[in-house]
């Protein structure tokens, strides 16, 4: 049975142009033949949980991730778990309000000493935008610039963020645009440094899940954090977002985007990086804001997040050695896994990266979109 499954997968992965054991940076060495029948029984959370269980390697993991999706090597195996977990995500709501937290316990509390490592000196865990950039740090520089100028932000501002993180962007837009803001994060963590970051600034930060929002504001922002917000809570968050915002108002959303409609995560994403996460399609989002929103600008630049992740995996290897004994071999082998598997993902626009801005009922006259 052993040699079926390795017969077959092997045959599979040569239409991408990847050999067991060959000599390119994509190809992976296999030290344990189980890993063919897991990875055609169990999909991604097969290939995942035998990557870090040692049973296979590969010099270029975002190489072979590209040449895997791109060749669509996915729809090869089987289609049984996305359909389990396509039923989950269609018959509850895995982002109710009494799981709002589960994520912040579980990857944003993490460490922040790892994310430290990991991240710019702004600690901005999205897309960076790397146009005219050379560094990580300048990339994400140009990111917040490209928000806050397409929100138009002025002095004075009253400022909503939405899923702050560690307050990197609640920083910039006061001391770069005399924004007051308000960052909501649902990680006890990130509240902890987010307030010694922005201390002295007209920066107030909340552990706080979205739906508890009170106030009005001039501008909001949401920077990668709507991936958390499930299909079932689409409509109203956009329905929140339109009552917390003034009439005169804008608001932009950053988010991570999928090709197609689906309800639910895949199960390696839900079991190790991400609980109850998922990713909105177009049509998700169109028809969440629908008859609320007034759609002013959609981009896409989804390579910008290969690069990213490719600067993030590089950061780890770079410091890996500074971080404490709490993160073991295999933790290191699940994280590489995660970041160069997305970055492959995006290299092969199997997922995109879009900045959505909305107005509240429309921008008067002529507005040249900040690129």
């Amino acid at each position: 049975m052993s040699t079926f499954f390795k017969r077959k997968l092997t045959n599979i992965l040569a239409s991408a142009d990847i050999t067991i054991d060959g000599t390119g940076p994509w190809d992976i060495r296999v030290h344990d033949d189980r890993f063919y029948q897991r990875v055609l029984t169990e999909s991604h959370l097969g290939i995942g949980e035998s990557y870090m269980d040692g049973w296979w390697d590969c010099d270029a993991l975002d190489e072979f991730f590209f040449r895997v999706l791109r060749a669509r090597l996915d729809t090869k195996v089987s289609k049984v778990p996305r359909m389990i977990n396509n039923l989950i995500g269609k018959t509850l709501n895995l982002q109710n309000k009494s799981r709002a937290y589960t994520v912040g316990e579980t990857h944003y509390n993490i460490g922040n000493d790892l994310y430290e490592a990991m991240l710019d000196n702004a600690m901005m865990y999205s897309c960076a935008y790397w146009k005219n950039a050379q560094d990580l740090n300048q990339a994400q520089e140009n990111k917040l610039h490209l928000i806050f100028r397409k929100l138009m932000l002025k002095p004075g501002m009253n400022l909503l963020d939405i899923g702050c993180g560690w307050g990197g962007a609640a920083k910039f837009a006061a001391e770069h645009y005399g924004a007051t803001v308000t960052g909501l994060t649902v990680s006890t963590e990130q509240v902890k440094l987010a307030r010694e970051k922005c201390a002295g600034l007209p920066v107030k930060i909340e552990l706080m899940d979205y739906r508890n929002i009170k106030g009005n504001f001039d501008r909001i922002y949401s920077i990668g954090m709507f991936e958390h917000v499930g299909h079932k809570n689409y409509r109203n968050y956009f329905q929140i977002v339109q009552k917390s915002l003034k009439q005169d108002g804008l608001f932009l959303l950053h988010t991570i985007g999928s090709n197609r409609s689906g309800t639910n995560t895949d199960k390696w994403t839900e079991k190790y990086i991400f609980p109850n996460s998922m990713l909105p399609s177009a049509n998700h989002i169109t028809k969440a804001a629908e008859g609320m929103l007034t759609m002013e600008d959609w981009h896409s630049f989804g390579h910008d997040y290969y690069l990213t992740l490719k600067a993030w995996n590089d950061n780890i290897l770079k410091n890996r050695a500074m971080l404490g004994e709490q993160y073991q071999e295999r933790f290191f082998r699940m994280w590489h896994y995660y970041l160069l598997s997305a970055a492959g993902s995006f290299r092969a626009r199997n997922v995109q990266l879009w900045q959505i801005l909305y107005s509240y009922r429309g921008i008067e006259g002529a507005f040249d979109v900040p690129r």
